[in-house]
């Protein structure tokens, strides 16, 4: 169920990213279709009777913790106000590389979801990497500890120096 519900959302990341290869604007269409690819992410649990439809639409009404971490994530409310702000950072940004990094990190940062930040994160970057010329990255499993850190520091710490030297290194 998992490789399935990953491939749907997948499928949907390669239309979002086909638009913007044809000039829309990146920001403008992640803010459109974000929604569309966590729907596609979790639509096999709904279909297996795990989650229900409702548990889809919007982004979360409840508190989420993220285990292991010291970060807590923005408050349901925080999160409705934050989300206008990434996406309009992500629509008057030029630099591929700097929507990326930012787009990825705040939207694990914020956490609007109550699962799948993570993967919606690494989707909104890959699509915006794309959008400046550069390949489909993966982090791979051996490194995973060492993104988890990177995401950790500039969570609580505030500061994304070493989040960004790990998406650089992988685009090497």
């Amino acid at each position: 169920m998992a490789a399935r519900s990953y491939y749907q959302a997948f499928e949907s990341v390669k239309g979002s990213i086909k638009r913007i290869l044809e000039g829309e604007n990146p920001g403008e269409v992640i803010d459109n279709d974000h929604r569309t690819w966590y729907r596609e992410l979790f639509a096999p649990s709904v279909t297996a009777g795990i989650l229900k439809p409702t548990d889809l639409a919007g982004y979360r009404t409840g508190q989420v913790y993220i285990r292991g971490s010291l970060h807590t994530p923005l408050n349901p409310e925080a999160v409705r106000d934050a989300m206008p702000v990434l996406f309009e950072l992500l629509k008057k940004e030029q630099d591929a590389r700097v929507r990326a990094v930012l787009g990825h990190f705040i939207f694990v940062y914020i956490h609007p979801y109550m699962d799948g930040n993570g993967r919606m994160g690494r989707f909104l970057m890959n699509a915006m990497l794309i959008s400046g010329g550069y390949n489909w990255t993966i982090v791979p499993v051996e490194r995973r500890q060492e993104y988890m850190k990177a995401i950790e520091k500039g969570s609580v710490d505030g500061d994304i120096t070493d989040f960004t030297l790990f998406i650089a290194s992988l685009l090497k």
